[in-house]
């Protein structure tokens, strides 16, 4: 198996209704078998991230959001950065990943560049099975998780 040049990696409770939306995306992805494409799923611990994503070009990292207002299955691209000054979403994943970024930074263990799509979600209340809406997002968020693949991809085109 050769190293992979990008890693995807679904954060998600499965037992936290909408919460499950990044691993059900990880979980298509992964279906795919991209070589060179290494799809996990995590809970956001942060140094289990360093390992996962240390040395790729790329990581894409999947996460359901709470926005106000709310808009349950409007998926946004965008990165650590924005997502910390953004006060008006708010993971609980994406805390443990931030907390990982200056630790990997300073060890040398990040990625090229890391992308966080991000799936607005309607509940995070115990329970299994994601709403109405944002199971009708994870078509486009494997979409949009493709389309990060590809704009990264070293030399061959991706199978989908």
């Amino acid at each position: 198996m050769t190293e992979p040049w990008a890693v995807v990696v679904g954060l998600g409770n499965e037992y936290r209704s909408d919460d499950a939306v990044g691993s059900i995306v990880a979980s298509h992805i992964e279906k795919l078998d991209i070589p060179g494409v290494f799809v996990t799923i995590s809970d956001g611990e942060p140094t289990s991230l360093l390992d996962i994503w240390a040395g790729v070009r790329l990581a894409v990292v999947i996460d359901a959001v709470r926005c106000e207002p709310s808009v349950p299955g409007r998926i946004c691209r965008t990165d650590f950065g924005l997502l910390r000054r953004a006060g008006t979403a708010a993971s609980s994943h994406t805390l443990g990943i931030q907390e990982a970024l200056p630790l990997g930074r300073a060890l040398g263990r990040v990625p090229g560049m890391i992308v966080v799509i991000a799936v607005e979600v309607a509940s995070l209340e115990p329970g299994v099975g994601l709403s109405e809406p944002v199971a009708a997002a994870v078509p486009r968020a494997v979409e949009a998780v493709l389309t990060e693949l590809r704009r990264a991809e070293p030399t061959t085109r991706l199978r989908t």
